[in-house]
Formats: C-alpha cells, sequence, structure tokens
C-alpha cells in the first residue's frame, strides 16, 4: 500500500442552520485500501461524504485529490475527478438492461445513435473485470438487489474510479450476497481503488476494512487500523459510553419470567392467515409482554404482523383485542384500538421526507382525532419538544425537515409519532436496522422501559441477540409458517438458529 493518500480531507466545517455538522474534521484514504467511517447516527459520517462527493460546499478547510487541491461544487464534478458513490437504495432503473444502466450516459455512438452492440460489449468487459456473469441484455428488475447493487458498481468503475464510496452497501444482502460482495471489493482494493465503506455491522466492518475513522458528533475521534483496534473499544468511541445499558436489558430478559396466573391477553390471533401469504397461525400478546419474532428474511414474520395490523387482510381464523372480536380492514382501524404498527420500509412507509419532526411526530395523533378537528398549536409543541428530549433526538430542532436528520433519528421521529397516540400495542419491524450501535441502545432501552410500564410490544429483528436480549417470548418462522413459540428462558442464539434451519415445531 502506498503511502501517499490519494483524498486528503483536512480541518473540514460545515454548518447548517442551528446546527454544527462538522467542526475541523481531517480524513484521509490511501490507494487499495478499504477504509470504514464509524459513528453514531448523527455524528457527520453523511456530512463528510457528501462534502467529498459535491453534495454539500464546505465553509472551511481543504480537499485534496492526488495531491491537489480539489473544488468540487457538484456531484458531476466529483465523479469526473474519479470518485463514484453507490448508494444504499440503488440508484438504477429496473425497467432497462443490465448494459443500459452501466452505461447510461455514456452509450457509445455510431452515425450520431447509440451503438447498441458497442453499449453491450462494454458492459460486458465491465462484468467481466469484477467477475460477474451476469447477461448484460437481462432487465435489471429480473435481479437480486445482490446483483443490482453489483451492477452498480461496474456503473461506477466505468468511469475509472479512485475512490470508490459505498454506503451501506450490506444492509438487505445475504450472508452469500454478502460474500460475493466482499470478494468484488477485494478485486477492487487489489486494482488499487480506494474504497470508503460504510456499515453499521460490526462484524463487517472487521472483515473487509484495513483501517477506520471515528467520529462523534461532528467532530474526528480518531483514525485506527482496524486490526489495532477491539470492537469494545471502538463502540465506546463511537458512543462515548459504556454499553453497560446492553447488558442490563439483557440480564432483565433473562430474569423476568411471566407468571400464568396474572397474564392478560390483549391480542388473541386464532388460525389466523392468507392463502398465498402465510399459513394459518396462532399467537397472544399479554399485557406489558415484548414478543419476538425471530426468522430469515422472508420467512413471515412481517406478513404475520401486517395481518395483525390491517395492512393486509386474513381470509382464514379470527383476531380478538381484549377478549373481544376484531376484523381491521386498514391500519386505521388498528389504530382506533391502540395498536400502532412501525413498517420496516421508513422511508416509503413511514417519515414524510418533505415534512418537519414537528408535523411527522402529529401526524398519526391528528389523523386519529380527524382533519377538522386541529391540534391545539401549545399543545402539539409541547408534546413534539417532550418526545424529542425524551428520545434524545437530533438536532433538538422541531422545524428540521426529517429528509435531513440521520437514519437513527429518522427512525425515533417516527418512534415518537407512534407513542404519541398512547397504543396499548405498538408493532415494531426492524425499528434498530441501518442504525448506530448507540442509536439502536437507546430504541431497545425505551421498549424495555415501554412493557415494564404495561405496553405490549412486538418486537422484529433480523439480528437474533436483539430479540433474544428484549423479548419475554418468542415466535419463530420458517418458510411463511410459525415452528416455535418459546419463553425466553435460557434459550441460546444457537438453538433459535436450530429451529430455523430444520423447520421442526416446538
Amino acid at each position: 500500500m502506498t503511502t501517499t493518500p490519494i483524498v486528503e480531507m483536512t480541518d473540514i466545517s460545515i454548518t447548517f442552520p442551528g446546527v454544527k455538522a462538522l467542526d475541523s474534521v481531517s480524513f484521509r484514504m490511501f490507494p487499495g485500501e478499504v477504509h470504514s467511517l464509524m459513528g453514531e447516527n448523527g455524528a457527520g459520517k453523511s456530512t463528510l461524504i457528501k462534502a467529498l462527493t459535491g453534495v454539500y460546499g464546505i465553509d472551511s478547510g481543504e480537499i485534496r485529490l492526488g495531491g491537489q487541491p480539489l473544488a468540487i461544487s457538484s456531484p458531476a464534478q466529483s465523479q469526473a475527478a474519479g470518485i463514484s458513490t453507490v448508494y444504499q437504495e440503488v440508484n438504477l432503473l429496473p425497467n432497462l438492461s443490465v448494459a443500459e444502466n452501466i452505461m447510461l450516459g455514456r452509450e457509445p455512438r455510431r452515425f450520431g445513435t447509440i451503438d447498441w452492440r458497442a453499449t453491450r460489449d462494454r458492459a460486458s468487459e465491465l462484468l467481466a473485470r469484477l467477475h460477474l456473469d451476469i447477461d448484460p441484455s437481462s432487465q435489471l428488475s429480473t435481479h437480486s438487489l445482490a446483483v443490482q447493487q453489483l451492477v452498480a458498481i461496474a456503473r461506477a468503475t466505468d468511469i475509472d474510479a479512485k475512490v470508490l464510496i459505498l454506503d451501506e452497501p450490506t444492509s438487505s444482502l445475504d450472508a452469500d450476497e454478502v460474500a460475493e460482495l466482499f470478494r468484488v471489493i477485494r478485486d477492487l482494493k487489489e486494482a488499487g481503488v480506494a474504497i470508503l465503506f460504510v456499515s453499521h455491522f460490526l462484524d463487517q466492518v472487521y472483515e473487509i476494512s484495513d483501517r477506520l475513522t471515528v467520529l462523534r458528533n461532528g467532530t474526528l475521534v480518531g483514525e485506527y487500523l482496524t486490526a489495532d483496534i477491539l470492537r469494545i473499544e471502538l463502540v465506546h468511541k463511537m458512543i462515548g459510553k459504556e454499553l453497560a445499558v446492553l447488558d442490563d436489558l439483557e440480564a432483565k430478559s433473562r430474569t423476568t419470567t411471566t407468571d400464568d396466573s396474572v397474564e392478560k391477553p390483549f391480542l388473541e390471533a386464532t388460525g389466523l392467515g392468507r392463502k398465498g401469504l402465510i399459513e394459518p397461525f396462532d399467537l397472544r400478546i399479554n399485557e406489558g409482554e415484548v414478543v419476538g419474532l425471530a426468522g430469515l428474511l422472508g420467512s413471515g414474520r412481517t406478513e404475520v404482523v401486517r395481518l395483525l395490523t390491517g395492512a393486509d387482510h386474513a381470509d382464514s381464523g379470527e383476531l380478538k383485542v381484549g377478549g373481544v372480536r376484531k376484523k381491521f380492514r386498514t391500519p386505521r382501524a388498528a389504530l382506533r384500538e391502540r395498536i400502532a404498527y412501525s413498517s420496516e420500509d421508513r422511508k416509503k412507509e413511514g417519515i414524510v421526507e418533505d415534512l418537519s419532526v414537528r408535523d411527522n411526530i402529529v401526524l398519526a395523533l391528528q389523523a386519529d382525532r380527524g382533519w377538522l378537528r386541529r391540534i391545539p398549536k401549545r399543545r402539539a409543541d409541547e408534546l413534539v419538544q417532550s418526545y424529542i428530549q425524551a428520545l434524545n433526538i437530533r438536532p433538538a430542532n422541531p422545524d428540521a425537515l426529517v429528509g435531513n436528520l440521520s437514519g437513527g433519528n429518522q427512525q425515533k421521529v417516527l418512534l415518537a409519532r407512534w407513542l404519541a397516540v398512547a397504543p396499548r400495542l405498538l408493532v415494531l419491524d426492524e425499528p434498530t436496522r441501518g442504525i448506530d450501535v448507540g442509536a439502536k441502545a437507546e430504541i431497545q432501552k425505551l421498549v424495555s422501559n415501554l412493557a415494564e410500564e404495561g405496553m405490549s410490544v412486538i418486537f422484529i429483528s433480523a439480528e437474533l441477540e436483539e430479540v433474544l436480549r428484549l423479548s419475554h417470548r418468542i415466535a419463530v418462522m420458517r418458510d411463511r409458517r410459525k415452528v416455535a413459540d418459546l419463553p425466553n428462558e435460557d434459550i441460546s442464539v444457537g438453538q433459535i438458529m436450530g429451529l430455523i434451519a430444520s423447520g421442526a415445531e416446538a
């Protein structure tokens, strides 16, 4: 590895109204290395990347590329300089072919028209360079998300990228797909490309990264060789405090048992199902109980809660709330029974990016009251401020656009929205996916506290350790079927994985 950085960002400062997003932050990358940028949501990672890619201008500091000063005012200028980005949400056109997506805007031309044969040939060369066996003529939408990520990387390398930024590239990939992505990353590394890898998965960071930089609250904590820093040290540097809260939560879940004599069912599903969607299942949620749904992606976890909350309609079985039979036609009907559903897709089915923090928080409460009965401004302001403080939403500005907040803070705003309607059952589908360990710990602590106060919670997470840490009882899903329903008493991750793998009912 060369000792001369390809990227040098020195004393970078960026200020937004009321918020100092970056305060004299320095950062560097070397050719042929994988560098991870670490920190909580809101630490300044996205802002630093946007400064490097020309989305944001800098207030002070200097950016150098290959030793030369770099003044960039747009993503196009950044790309022309050899800096390319692949985002978490694949920014391609699924209705076009793989070749068209790779070469879009740079198609070879002949006699004033696009030379389609040359377009496909060039796409094939780029795919072959990455050792990817993908038909360039196939429509992009026919491929998995993992393949689409790789196509986006192939497109990024067509500009002869010196720097490749991968923003949460593994958040929706399974283990085999992550392995294929890492193979491509290592090939690019061998070719001398500097790769900025952004991920909240610590295991992946330690597997693929050579070096990492930690930010906290818009300031630089330090730069470290990955091999030289222990994981617990890294976590402490990221959040600036001990993680004893997680140990306390785990101890609480292990020692808390339910007494059959005092169980009070809030929601009971019997034989609830929908043909082609989820096989009929039984599920009981007691008052003050956290029930975790465990299973692989596509196992039926989300399908279960969508039937329970009226997002989808069951064609078999029955549902009771407080012992009274109910049939929810819409999520709003479930909300009338104080059942709130927070979808796994917070972008499409959760936050409204163009609205403020205030408007997002009061949205469900206002809809429940009806749009003709406006919430008094003073009450709304007090409510919003109380949740901003209680959930530590940053920045603590109710007028900030939610679209400008980090993923973890967007998730907190979404939680505040549902808590504002005072639910008796809160359904959380992947509430901690794609957020940092600090925000994750705060959300986990909140769930535990809500259950102690008598609220029922259904908690879905792909991270089995998280499900075990929080849940009093665990329902295991496999192939759209519930295969187990167990009290959380001395259960291990290995046992849950065994049930998922075998499909044997317990």
